[in-house]
């Protein structure tokens, strides 16, 4: 198999599991060599009961073919990010992509109305979601000014202006296309590129675990939700931006957001079982085309639905 990324140096800031495990372990796939930051390490997890680990991920990169460098960082702390960057100028001279991924919401309170929802609640989701991509891309940014062709990407969720089904929610990822719009803006006369990508229904641990399926079994989660159906796993999203890192044009895509299923139509690549998940296409067939009210107001009934199957407390007044 061709390694398009071989000699490439990638940062996956938020690489402990979900898309951003995924996306580590696509581009070691791919042949790069990927540093792999979190706060959960063997024996001193994070977030309370969930056991992955930056080595674990780290070592996924090893068994596919890149090299996997886990370190430790807890992207809020300014002092622990400029000391990661430091440790990669060392180690590497330069950064060829950055992945910020970092999020840290799981266990934060999600209502369904703003003015019910704790406001400390909500400022931290931004600390964890939007404040660590900009401390991370402040002092990982200038590395990538060594590169020949340097790529930035913002993972979010959702490619359109719908509703996200909270308040806050929806602020912090779309702050998040709102990065890659604007540092696009302020690299336009440099070699980086800055971008957005979102996922679709993905098909993490956690929603594994939710849907008490295995990644063996999965099918049999579209009893709680047929949506489920259409879900992608993680690595789905780790091949969209490895192609992307790939593209010697993809300067030509700065400022935007694309989406998985999208880039595996452009790019031509398939999640790990072959299939090709199109959750933008799934949408449309059951809800409709976006910016329909009767449209919105079907999708804003499902999300409520599965906002109550993920968060059992969740209020639906």
């Amino acid at each position: 198999m061709t390694k398009p990324l071989a000699g490439r140096i990638a940062l996956v800031a938020g690489a402990t599991r979900g898309a951003g495990r995924g996306i580590a372990t696509m581009l070691g796939e791919a042949g790069a060599t990927v540093y792999c930051t979190g706060r959960s390490v063997r024996g001193e997890p994070a977030t309370d009961g969930r056991p992955e680990t930056i080595e674990e991920t780290a070592e996924r990169v090893d068994a596919l073919g890149g090299r996997g460098i886990p370190v430790r960082v807890d992207h809020s702390q300014e002092p622990q990010v400029k000391a990661l960057c430091e440790r990669i100028r060392r180690e590497q001279g330069r950064l060829d992509l950055l992945v910020n991924d970092i999020w840290g919401g799981e266990s934060l309170e999600l209502g369904p109305a703003f003015w019910k929802q704790s406001p400390a609640q909500g400022w931290l989701m931004m600390e964890r979601g939007v404040r660590t991509h900009l401390i991370t891309s402040r002092y990982a940014v200038p590395l990538l000014f060594e590169s020949d062709r340097g790529l930035l990407v913002e993972i979010t969720d959702g490619d359109s202006f719908g509703y996200r089904g909270n308040v806050w929610y929806d602020l912090a990822k779309m702050s998040t296309v709102r990065l890659a719009f604007t540092m696009a803006r302020e690299l336009r006369r440099t070699r980086v590129t800055a971008l957005a990508v979102t996922p679709g229904f993905l098909r993490s641990e956690q929603m594994l675990e939710l849907f008490g399926v295995t990644e063996a079994t999965w099918r049999d989660g579209a009893a709680k939700d047929p949506n489920f159906i259409a879900s992608e796993t993680p690595a789905f999203v780790g091949r969209a931006v490895a192609a992307l890192a790939a593209d010697p044009d993809v300067s030509r895509k700065a400022g935007r957001v694309f989406s998985s299923w999208g880039l595996a139509r452009e790019y031509g690549f398939t999640d790990v079982d072959g299939s090709r998940p199109d959750w933008g296409a799934h949408f449309e067939r059951v809800y409709g085309q976006s910016g329909d009210p009767a449209d919105e107001a079907a999708y804003a009934s499902w999300q409520g639905g599965f906002m109550t199957l993920a968060f059992p407390d969740w209020p639906l007044d």
